[in-house]
């Protein structure tokens, strides 16, 4: 079974859907198509630029398509029932239950809240979802002045994600546009993901580095 298949699935593909449209009602930014294909193709880059094999990197591909599928039954421990959830479309596909295990065990873990690198898959998830930061990913720019995360998320005019093999970094370089909303205010919301980034790096035998609007903060 291949992540293709996956996303040709027809439940998954209302799931993702119901999910978002769950976190649109809620206020959140996008989490859709968009945003869990974007975390797919850079867990399972991550896992490449590190020297795993193709299906290490095609299992990273498919736990981001599918790891945030447990919006559809509430934003709450999300990651836990995102497992469950995967578990039972992997099981009906016929995964074999090791593959099924390292892909729960990742997205059950890929929340800042709950969530630890257990593995080098659940490390690729982690860094994939918490450097997705965009202003794309902001549903209505009307809103961005009374809500902080729209207003750091539509701050980021670029973001991009590097794994340097050679030197054992992991780099993150964002531009946020000042004007919009200040460092202190991206710290204010995402300090809990850059620690959670920094642990996912180390298990993944990685030093894991900030850069904003060209100064290395971490």
């Amino acid at each position: 079974m291949t992540y293709e298949e996956i996303r040709k699935d027809h439940a998954v593909q209302v799931y993702i859907a119901q999910a978002d449209a769950s976190l649109e009602a809620l206020g959140y930014t996008e989490h859709s198509f968009p945003h869990v294909t974007h975390v797919a193709r850079m867990a399972g880059s991550i896992l490449e630029a590190r020297g795993y094999d193709a299906r290490a990197v095609e299992l990273a591909k498919i736990a981001g398509y599918l790891h945030d599928i447990g919006n559809v039954v509430n934003r709450v421990d999300h990651s836990q029932s995102g497992a469950v959830m995967a578990f039972r479309i992997l099981d009906r596909m016929e995964f074999p239950p090791e593959e099924i295990a390292a892909i729960v065990s990742a997205i059950g873990n890929h929340d800042e809240g709950t969530g630890v690198p257990v593995s080098p898959l659940a490390a690729a998830l982690i860094l994939a979802d918490k450097a997705d930061v965009r202003r794309s990913r902001v549903r209505k720019k009307e809103d961005i002045y009374s809500d902080i995360h729209d207003r750091v998320n539509y701050a980021v005019t670029q973001a991009s994600l590097e794994v340097f093999p050679e030197e054992d970094q992991i780099l993150l370089s964002l531009t946020i546009d000042p004007e919009i909303s200040s460092l202190m205010e991206y710290f204010e919301i995402f300090t809990k993901r850059m620690l959670l980034c920094r642990k996912a790096a180390q298990a993944l035998g990685c030093a894991f580095h900030l850069r904003i609007n060209g100064q290395m903060v971490a």
